[in-house]
């Protein structure tokens, strides 16, 4: 699995967070940190997309990361994550920047994930991603990590 992202994330607690989890994924995501760009809204936004899309691997399973995407349940997640890994492609999940992810990147992507409706902070997104594919992994191995429903009252 491939995380193409817009920024460096630097040492910090969404550093320290992501890495918690990316160290227990099996196999480990593989980060591409593509620069930020200046300009207007429509530049920025542009540029930033030309960097993501040619640095999704040939032939890769892109998973654009959109609060217009479809919200998943960890399960469902699970099951999808399942399935795009039985594919033979590269999944790759894509993260823009302050300016979100440009049209042509999410008419390209196979898939458009939504973590809420609320706007995160790029460098937190990626600590949640990786919780997720986490509970992901977790869920599909049968490991008490995730569990289902609420909590009782």
């Amino acid at each position: 699995m491939h995380l193409i992202a817009i920024g460096r994330l630097r040492g910090g607690p969404e550093c320290e967070l992501f890495e918690r989890y990316n160290t227990r994924l099996r196999p480990r995501i593989s980060v591409t940190e593509m620069p930020q760009e200046r300009g207007s809204a429509l530049v920025i936004k542009r540029k930033e997309a030309a960097g993501l899309l040619n640095a999704v691997p040939k032939q890769g399973f892109v998973v654009a990361l959109d609060l217009g995407g479809e919200a998943l349940a960890s399960q469902a997640f699970a099951q999808h994550l399942d399935q795009w890994s039985r594919l033979a492609r590269a999944v790759c999940f894509l993260i823009g920047g302050a300016e979100g992810l440009d049209a042509s990147v999410l008419r390209q992507a196979d898939y458009i994930l939504s973590l809420g409706v609320m706007t995160w902070p790029h460098f937190l997104v990626r600590a949640m991603l990786a919780e997720q594919l986490y509970r992901a992994q977790s869920i599909l191995r049968g490991h008490p990590y995730h569990r289902d429903g609420r909590p009782s009252e």
